[in-house]
């Protein structure tokens, strides 16, 4: 079992190395706190590729392995609540809470309920209410790639971590064992938070767990959260809609699934629209086909563009061009995964387009011209940490 779980940060990995998640022990930050509140995340070995990315991979633990945990972090947490009650109250007390053995034994097998919480763009303050409050509670949360620490650092430090994050060509587990272990969880009677980027039914997957779920009779709820297209084109100043300009906005994937890329392929002639803003998640690999197909299909070389990498972050950086000169703009900018990029003439409206225009500079990165990005930087004018603010939210909102 201690090959399985350590205190150690298993978490994403990017492409070219500069925003891997590095190794750490977690003492630091929970010092002060009692062993059995102190998270417990899988533990992770790191490789190299051969472009120099690197990669942090969860060991094999097995979903026996992770309930055997759960169960131990739950004994641990039930042993070091009981103890401080008996510091705390009389005998008296103390024996008017006790429960008989055999309600003990009918709340073990009472099904959780899984939440899928949608995380936002990335901008930790563009978090719901209803996430922060779920993510104070959760016995467990199984957490994507798109998830950062600083959201990360607002789950309740006695919560169970399990990353199942996915990217092109690496993916610590399989969506099917992902809906494997929210089972399995659920069935022990865990509160579940299932924490994913943008929003779990807008090229989440989030459908499919719902569906699994449902099918074994586990209780499962979904909590919106905002799309990468609304929060990116917000930060941009692009309005996905605009009188005379825009009437319509449609959110494309670039990722057709395997055998797909046909209905991919119709997707996108039916969108070569001037009047119609598209947004294209996940499109970054095949940005030079998405480009041709709309070309072939009647849209303008000319049409205002703009890709985003991490939007709404402090790493945000966005690269305007026209949709002929995107491939190119991107490729020399080096933009990685996840980017998002918008097509349409609303994309002019952006100050960063006006900007391109004005200097033939592609790459615009907040703050280094206008100074107004300060997303991220602490959770409050106060210079609180995230955790210290999710908690206080937390505490006015009970």
């Amino acid at each position: 079992m201690a090959a399985a779980v350590a205190s150690c940060t298993a978490a994403r990995a990017f492409h070219g190395g500069k925003a891997a998640m590095q190794p750490h022990s977690v003492s630091r930050q929970f010092a002060s706190t009692p062993a059995w509140r102190r998270p417990h995340r899988l533990s992770c070995s790191a490789s190299t590729s051969g472009t120099g990315s690197t990669w942090y991979e969860p060991n094999s633990a097995s979903p026996d392995d992770l309930l055997q945990l759960l169960r131990e972090r739950r004994q641990a947490a039930a042993a070091g609540s009981s103890s401080q009650q008996q510091q705390d109250q009389s005998p008296q007390a103390q024996q008017q809470q006790q429960q008989p053995q055999q309600q003990q034994q009918q709340q073990q097998t009472r099904l959780g309920t899984v939440h899928l919480v949608g995380t936002g763009p990335g901008d930790p303050s563009l978090l719901t209410l209803k996430a922060v409050r779920l993510m104070q509670t959760a016995d467990v949360v199984m957490y994507d790639r798109l998830v950062s620490e600083d959201i990360l650092s607002m789950v309740h430090p006695g919560a169970l971590l399990v990353y199942v994050g996915k990217q092109r060509g690496f993916h610590t587990r399989s969506q099917e064992q992902i809906h494997e272990l929210l089972g399995l969880f659920a069935q022990q009677g865990a509160t579940v938070l299932r924490l994913k980027g943008g929003d779990p039914y807008v090229f989440g997957r989030g459908g499919e767990e719902v569906q699994y779920l449902e099918q074994r009779g586990v209780c499962v709820r979904v909590v919106p959260g905002i799309t990468a297209a609304s929060g990116i084109s917000a930060e941009l100043g692009v309005p996905l809609t605009h009188r005379g300009l825009a009437t319509s906005v449609r959110f494309l994937t670039g990722h057709a699934r395997d055998g797909g890329e046909g209905d991919l392929d119709s997707t996108l002639a039916a969108c070569a629209d001037p009047h119609t803003t598209l947004v294209i998640y996940m499109g970054l690999g095949t940005l030079p086909g998405l480009t041709q197909q709309l070309s072939d299909s009647g849209l303008s070389l000319d049409t205002p563009a703009v890709a985003v990498e991490r939007g709404t972050t402090p790493e945000q950086r966005a690269v305007y061009a026209t949709l002929g000169e995107l491939q190119a703009q991107v490729a020399a900018a080096s933009l990685t995964s996840p980017t998002l990029i918008v097509i349409g003439q609303v994309v002019s409206l952006a100050p960063g387009w006006r900007r391109f225009q004005e200097t033939g500079q592609s790459l615009d990165v907040p703050g280094a011209s206008s100074g107004a990005f300060d997303a991220g930087a602490t959770a409050s004018s106060g210079g609180s940490s995230w955790a210290e603010e999710a908690q206080r939210l937390t505490q006015q909102l009970r």
